[in-house]
């Protein structure tokens, strides 16, 4: 590989200044390619990552991590942003626009009243929480799902346990979180509606919070029968859609299996890389968030809901909610093909738009470094999951796979024996990372 350091000192830097290197979990090096992954970019446009040694890589991997479906740089949601800079992103007014935006998010969720706005996922999160028990006067809440790194979140790992080592990442500590919250939050496994309705027989629970699909979709009508719970319980019902909304319909996919929630979140899609993210919910709910305080000096800057109004206009208008799923199908497809074709074992998941797929072997995570170890040194970023955007066009995937093609071949030999993974190998093995396991 060609020693194009510039971003891995840097990094190495960091690691020094910053503790953990990063502010996200999912963008350390060490998770892609320790010793060798770009680190930091330099312009990002259409789907091309520049990195700080000036090489145009094609990025086939999170896309931001999942937020920019309309491609890095798009041109109508950027220029609408550069107009609220230069008109001014902040005042000791409010900007009209979040009320225009949360107009917009009524219309899209028939059955909600009320919107309130944040800037991350984990405090959109925190804010419908603090709500929902506000408005169901109880504390302990079921949960399905990954929903951010709050203190209410990561207190289900002082019940006994690592009780969400089956949500996202196993042996998660919870060091800081007040030992007071324990036995408050309750993790549930997706499609297990008897182990939901143990737990709520069992606690006094108050609020049910699931992302609505995870690497898999509902079976028996899991989600009307814990839409039928919460009705017959007065449990407040709450789908987190910050990864999944807008993906595979415009709007929160819960619209596809026809159950609607008592609050929605929306984050990561709405604001193409721009940071905003929704409460919304039904007037009954909602207006307990008077009751309590919630209050934030940045979530009325301007630039956040000027770029969810660009941005869901252009969805609409072009409908890149299909286009994401068709171009993930066909990702999907692929991944299948060339597996089939090396003879190598491999599991998909994920709805379309964020496929992922895994080796069956115990070598997997060797193998998963050797792919993006080799495919860095041909021009892409690449791991083994994919977030669509519209950006992503025919021509990417075909010459994504060509070269996958060859890195599935020597993968394949290895597992034959005829190779050694380890020698394959230019540096460390990548360390496990965040993924949704039911």
């Amino acid at each position: 590989m060609t020693k194009l350091r510039t971003g891995q000192e840097l990094y190495e830097k960091a690691k020094k200044l910053i503790p953990g290197g990063t502010m996200l979990l999912s963008k350390r090096p060490e998770m892609f390619l320790p010793d060798e992954w770009p680190s930091y970019y330099d312009e990002a446009k259409g789907c091309m990552v520049r990195d700080l040694d000036g090489r145009e890589l094609i990025d086939m991997s999170i896309m931001g991590i999942g937020t920019n479906t309309l491609g890095y740089g798009n041109e109508k949601v950027d220029a609408a942003v550069m107009e609220a800079v230069r008109k001014g992103n902040m005042s000791t007014l409010n900007c009209p626009e979040e009320v225009l935006l949360a107009e917009r998010l009524i219309e899209l969720n028939p059955w909600a009243d009320m919107v309130r706005f944040a800037r991350t996922g984990g405090e959109a999160n925190s804010i419908a929480i603090r709500i929902a028990r506000a408005a169901s006067g109880k504390d302990k809440v079921a949960i399905c799902g990954y929903h951010g790194w709050h203190d209410w979140y990561l207190s289900a790992n002082h019940n006994g346990g690592d009780d969400l080592s089956n949500h996202l990442i196993p042996g998660l500590s919870p060091k800081g979180v007040p030992k007071d919250l324990k036995n408050t939050v309750y993790p549930f496994s997706y499609n297990n509606y008897e182990e939901l309705e143990s737990i709520v027989n069992a606690e006094n629970i108050g609020v049910i919070k699931m992302e609505v699909v995870r690497n898999f979709g509902p079976e028996n009508d899991f989600l009307k029968k814990v839409r039928k719970l919460a009705t017959d319980r007065g449990i407040v019902l709450i789908f987190d859609e910050c990864t999944s909304g807008f993906r595979e319909t415009f709007g929160g996919i819960y619209q596809k299996y026809d159950v609607e929630p008592d609050m929605i979140m929306y984050g990561k899609t709405i604001g193409n890389g721009y940071a905003l993210t929704a409460v919304v919910g039904k007037q009954s709910v909602m207006e307990a968030a008077q009751t309590t305080f919630i209050s934030s000096t940045f979530w009325t800057e301007r630039i956040g809901s000027v770029a969810a109004l660009a941005t869901l206009d252009e969805m609409e208008k072009i409908r890149s909610w299909e286009i994401i799923t068709e171009t993930g199908k066909n990702m999907q497809k692929g991944w299948k093909k060339l597996a089939e074709e090396n003879d190598v074992s491999i599991s998909i998941s994920g709805i379309p738009a964020l496929s992922t797929y895994s080796f069956n072997s115990d070598k997997t995570l060797y193998y998963k470094t050797y792919v993006t170890q080799e495919m860095l040194k041909k021009g892409f970023l690449a791991s083994t999951l994919f977030y669509a955007s519209v950006a992503h066009e025919e021509k990417h995937l075909s010459a994504y796979f060509e070269n996958l093609n060859e890195v599935f071949d020597r993968i394949s030999k290895c597992e034959r024996g005829e190779l050694k993974i380890e020698n394959l190998l230019e540096g460390p093995v990548c360390h496990s990372g965040f993924k949704r396991l039911n």
